[in-house]
């Protein structure tokens, strides 16, 4: 099994700019990844989610995430629950103050007193969520947690992370005249090499059934995927031997 990065939380955060509750929401998730918990977290960027940024879709599929939203239309928590897998926590800022008996006012470019109370509880509750989570055994073949599949409902200084970079690599590959997308390949190639395996034809096999750990592969193109990756992986051992 390749090693990916050690588990930590996305905050998926909507980026709804003409309403106060859709500037609390980013400067909540800020003060989380700055301040609260920024060696726990990471930031997924909804736009480029939405964009189709496969690192960020990679590691919602592979990590648990908290989706913030500033209203009712959750925009954030379909978006991940559409492309990758659902929030393993959702929060709505105007629902949440509300229930704190606050009300928000001012404008989304300036926040009143009233708007920096609303910033403080919900990074509060965001930094309450990433303990919960961290705590939980998460299944990265499922996205989904081993000891409860429940999802949660609104009830140290590092850098904080971003995944603009692509945290989890990948690599494409062409599959039956298409180019097709495979998260950690890369990772899961090094290992391989590390380990002494030949492009053969059970390294093949090994290698595909790990590449269906981390990604979709159709039971009736299995066979056009192994030797596509049979073919890289052998690409992969000639680029490390000249590189000798």
């Amino acid at each position: 099994m390749p090693d990916l990065p050690k588990k930590k939380v996305g905050i998926v955060a909507c980026s709804g700019e003409e309403l106060p509750a859709g500037t609390v929401t980013r400067l909540a998730a800020l003060k989380v990844l700055e301040e609260l918990r920024p060696g726990d977290t990471v930031t997924i960027c909804l736009p480029l989610f939405l964009a189709g940024g496969e690192g960020d879709r990679a590691f919602a599929r592979f990590y648990p995430t908290i989706a913030v939203d500033g209203c009712d239309k959750r925009c954030a928590a379909r978006a991940t629950e559409m492309y990758s897998s659902k929030p393993a926590a959702s929060l709505v800022v105007e629902e949440l103050i509300t229930d704190q008996g606050l009300k928000l006012s001012g404008s989304a470019r300036r926040l009143d007193e009233s708007g920096q109370k609303a910033v403080e509880i919900t990074a509060n509750r965001i930094a309450e969520w990433v303990d919960e989570l961290l705590h939980k055994h998460w299944s990265r073949r499922t996205g989904t947690f081993i000891e409860s599949m429940e999802v949660v409902e609104t009830p140290k200084t590092t850098q904080a992370g971003c995944l603009c970079g692509g945290t989890i690599p990948s690599q494409e590959v062409m599959v039956n005249g298409g180019r097709v997308t495979l998260v950690a390949l890369p990772l899961i190639f090094q290992q391989c090499s590390q380990t002494a395996k030949p492009p053969d034809d059970k390294t093949a096999d090994e290698i595909l059934e790990i590449v269906k750990i981390y990604n979709q592969v159709p039971a009736e193109e299995e066979a056009a995927y192994r030797v596509a990756l049979l073919h890289e992986y052998e690409l992969f051992c000639n680029q490390q031997e000249a590189a000798r």
